[in-house]
């Protein structure tokens, strides 16, 4: 998402000596916000540990006290959920996480090495957010089109198994690069 948001804002929003300066600096603000809410969900799991024997005694269910131990947790952090929702939101990301994401690497552009903003800020965050918008809807569509060509096979594969895994990785990256955006490039661009 960062290489494909930094590639799309070098063509008319901002000018900077490589487009790579732009993608690390996003990679580094797009990682650091969502491994927040992986220690949050560590947080709730731990704490939510040490109430097993009561939650199994009262008959509570894990998923749903789990949720309302994160929510508590967010709130206290000033945290915004990555989690979507409801079904209705139809991307990977909650809409308000996605909104918080474009304020934070629009305000990471100008203290980026080398590069100048030629329009307005809030110009850009919203080319920002339609530009991560576009991507996570096209994201789950290129996500439901590999689940259905492995589950039009002619053999049953279950999912999860490792032939599951790596017919979804290939069919992933096919529509990808349908949809022009190439993977493997970007994997081999952040090896070096």
């Amino acid at each position: 998402m960062a290489r494909e948001i930094a590639h799309r804002l070098t063509q008319d929003a901002i000018s900077a000596p490589s487009g790579d300066v732009v993608q690390q600096a996003f990679e580094e603000a797009l990682i650091d916000e969502l491994s927040l809410e992986d220690e949050i969900n560590a947080e709730a799991r731990e704490l939510l540990n040490q109430y097993t024997d009561f939650l199994r005694q009262e008959r509570i269910p894990y998923q749903e006290m789990f949720r309302k131990v994160k929510r508590n947790i967010l709130a206290e952090r000033k945290v915004v959920s990555a989690q979507p929702h409801g079904e209705n939101e139809g991307m990977k990301l909650a809409r308000d996480k996605v909104t918080e994401l474009s304020h934070k690497l629009a305000a990471k552009l100008p203290r980026v090495s080398g590069v100048r903003v030629k329009k307005p800020w809030n110009e850009v965050r919203l080319q920002i957010l339609h530009e991560m918008r576009e991507i996570l809807t096209k994201e789950e569509t290129i996500d439901q089109l590999a689940q259905e060509k492995i589950r039009s096979q002619k053999r049953d594969i279950p999912e999860g198994s490792e032939e599951w895994t790596l017919l979804y990785r290939r069919y992933y990256e096919d529509e990808m690069r349908r949809f022009g955006i190439d993977l493997e490039s970007s994997a081999a661009a952040s090896v070096h």
